[in-house]
């Protein structure tokens, strides 16, 4: 059975029994439309603003009086304005049990972390107590746990000792570090307040996976010097000369008695670990098992004098709240651009994981979070963090899920684990002088564990072969080079893929479903009949200078193609190529030059240039440019269907 439609092809139109055409029979048709001319600064403000101010952040303050407007202005920049007066004993109380969760996991994991850093133990408790307390004004994030992490201290201290020896010039590489702290909270603050904060998109997530992994495999290597009791390692960070050092020291270096602590330890820690992810009403077991553990290596140390047999020991935390550190920071001299080129790295980084944990838990909880709030009030924690000893801090991704599971209810969580903290320095610290690095490496080993996303990764290559390559080109980066090495492999990739995109855009071929006025890709929808006589294109990206001579090009090849195909199958000519603009968002200068030099190339050929639904952008430059007055505004159609009908039309008239 032979399928009939209205819109009639150009050999069916050429028989005998066709009626002449009549042009009142033609049904009604909408031209496409000319945007209304917009001025020069009224283009630019509403640029300007769908920029930087899409979210519209300022419609709150319509019709308000100037103490309701002072007010919104406040809690904009102190949020617990706004989620305080709602503050009850409930919400305390779920709050103090999170924060005191939350506190036995941190206290461990920031005197560990601190040692990824090249720093001493306190630093990292510093780094617990001062930054949470003031997110906890500023945040907007109700879930997010404040702390050091153990990415950003790994990047931070293999940054810092590229540039000062952490052992020989130790008051050196503390002021770089607080300097590099500072730097870095500037520049987070800077990228909420300007609204830039869509700069750390460019770190896309499958870059991040695979550099969160690599890092990962990384830091848990560096343990190893603490699991096996090795004195002598090296400084290095990629896999080979890691494992080069761990077997070298084979067999003088291993401590036995270290390596049982250690690996014992572990196993128990990743146990906890498995029930709390068994059972999600147990999730307090791997919450509290990392404190236990150090509390029981020590007693075990203590009652053995382990330490004498070889097992090394933290050996003395300072005692006492965070000194200033003002002084200390590089504000001239040589290590100011070293300090600031470290900083704005491991700012960006803070910022990618701080905010991506915060928008996670939002959405569980069903709240909005600001990304350039966020990134103000980490900023700003990091600056006064850099000036009271701390180095840089951010989001926990495990104190964050711990927080979350133990049901916290506001940032008091913070509030409430930065006041263990100081208890501890002013109490506890000196009782950690037994402590077993063992313990402080099995705990960090069994923290990083989860960042190895390796369900994320195997998604990545079923879902988009082009990020995979990305995640792993991260990973081995981090792996076998280094962690910067890595970050910035990361980086190159994400932006290669911007600019292949780019520069590649993806045209299709178009054809008739049928029984239907709809046109869709050919290779998507195999039924869809191609129309004799016209070619129809569809370009799925802007038109800029970076491809326009490939989009022209690449339509010339399908129009090539096409005509090949005539040919052999038989005399028919292609008269009209239909070029499908729905999906083309904008186009410049560079665009329109290459769409002129199409429609020239198609008049020699006498095959006649057709557009389809330009937007509002691309008909006021086509306008502008006076491309319409060219090809013709009646040769400027609404949809593929209403111009495939003009060609079917204009060919029945053809003798």
């Amino acid at each position: 059975m032979v399928h009939q439609h209205d819109e009639s092809t150009a050999n069916e139109v050429r028989t005998t029994s066709q009626p002449p055409y009549d042009p009142s029979q033609e049904p009604f048709m909408y031209k496409v439309g000319y945007p209304p001319q917009k001025n020069l600064a009224r283009e630019f403000a509403d640029t300007f603003r769908e920029t930087f101010f899409h979210d519209n952040p300022l419609r709150q303050y319509k019709d308000q009086s100037g103490s309701t407007k002072f007010m919104i202005g406040l809690q904009f920049l102190f949020p617990i304005f706004e989620w305080g007066r709602n503050y009850n004993l409930s919400k305390f109380k779920g709050d103090v049990i999170a924060g005191l969760t939350i506190a036995s996991l941190c206290i461990p994991q920031d005197i560990g972390y601190s040692k990824l850093a090249n720093l001493d133990p306190q630093y990292g408790l510093y780094s617990s107590f001062v930054p949470p307390l003031i997110y906890a004004t500023m945040g907007s994030s109700k879930d997010i746990a404040i702390g050091p992490v153990a990415v950003v201290s790994l990047l931070i201290g293999s940054l810092l000792q590229n540039e000062v020896d952490p052992v020989k010039n130790k008051e050196e590489y503390m002021r770089l570090a607080f300097t590099a702290t500072f730097f870095a909270g500037i520049t987070q603050a800077a990228l909420g307040f300007l609204r830039l904060g869509f700069l750390i998109e460019f770190l896309s997530h499958a870059a991040i996976v695979g550099f969160m992994g690599g890092a990962a495999i990384t830091i848990a290597l560096q343990q190893l010097k603490y699991v096996l009791g090795i004195k002598s390692f090296t400084k290095k960070t990629d896999i080979i000369s890691v494992m080069h050092s761990v077997w070298s020291s084979v067999h003088h270096g291993w401590n036995w008695q270290t390596i049982v602590i250690g690996i014992s330890f572990l196993a128990f820690l990743l146990f906890a670990k498995y029930i709390g992810k068994k059972n999600k009403k147990f999730f307090w077991v791997p919450a509290i098992a990392p404190i236990t553990s150090v509390i029981l290596a020590t007693l075990f140390v203590y009652l053995t004098r382990a330490d004498k047999q070889g097992v090394q020991i933290v050996n003395h935390i300072k005692k006492g709240i965070n000194p200033s550190s003002v002084h200390k920071i590089y504000f001239s001299g040589p290590f100011v651009a070293k300090g600031f080129k470290i900083g704005v790295v491991c700012g960006m980084v803070g910022l990618t994981e701080a905010v991506a944990i915060g928008r996670t838990f939002a959405a569980l909880k069903d709240y909005q979070l600001d990304g350039n709030k966020e990134m103000v009030a980490l900023g700003t924690m990091n600056i006064a963090g850099s000036m009271t000893s701390c180095y840089v801090a951010t989001g926990s991704f495990s104190r964050s899920a711990v927080n979350f599971m133990a049901g916290c209810q506001t940032p008091v969580s913070n509030v409430i684990m930065s006041t263990v903290v100081l208890l501890t320095l002013l109490v506890i610290t000196p009782l950690f002088k037994y402590t077993p690095n063992a313990i402080l490496g099995s705990i960090i080993i069994s923290a990083v564990i989860s960042l190895v996303d390796y369900e994320a990764a195997i998604l990545i290559w079923k879902v988009d072969k082009m990020d995979f390559i990305a995640c792993m080109g991260a990973f081995f980066g981090v792996v076998f080079a280094s962690v910067e090495i890595g970050l910035l492999i990361a980086v190159s990739i994400s932006f290669a893929k911007i600019l292949l995109q780019v520069t590649r855009p993806r045209t299709v071929l178009l054809g008739n479903l049928p029984g239907t006025t709809i046109y869709r890709n050919t290779d998507q929808y195999p039924e869809a009949r191609h129309v004799p006589g016209v070619v129809i294109v569809r370009v799925d990206s802007a038109i800029y200078f970076s491809n326009s001579n490939y989009v022209r090009e690449r339509i010339l090849r399908w129009l090539r193609d096409e005509e090949d195909k005539t040919n052999t199958e038989g005399p028919s000519k292609i008269n009209f190529l239909i070029i499908e603009m729905s999906p083309v968002i904008d186009i410049d200068t560079s665009g329109i030059h290459a769409l002129e030099d199409l429609y020239k190339n198609l008049q020699k050929r006498d095959i006649q240039l057709i557009l389809a639904n330009p937007g509002s952008i691309v008909m006021e430059k086509l306008h502008s440019s006076k491309f319409t007055e060219h090809i013709g505004s009646n040769n400027i159609f609404l949809t593929v269907s209403e111009a495939v009908r003009f060609c079917s039309r204009k060919s029945m008239q053809e003798p």
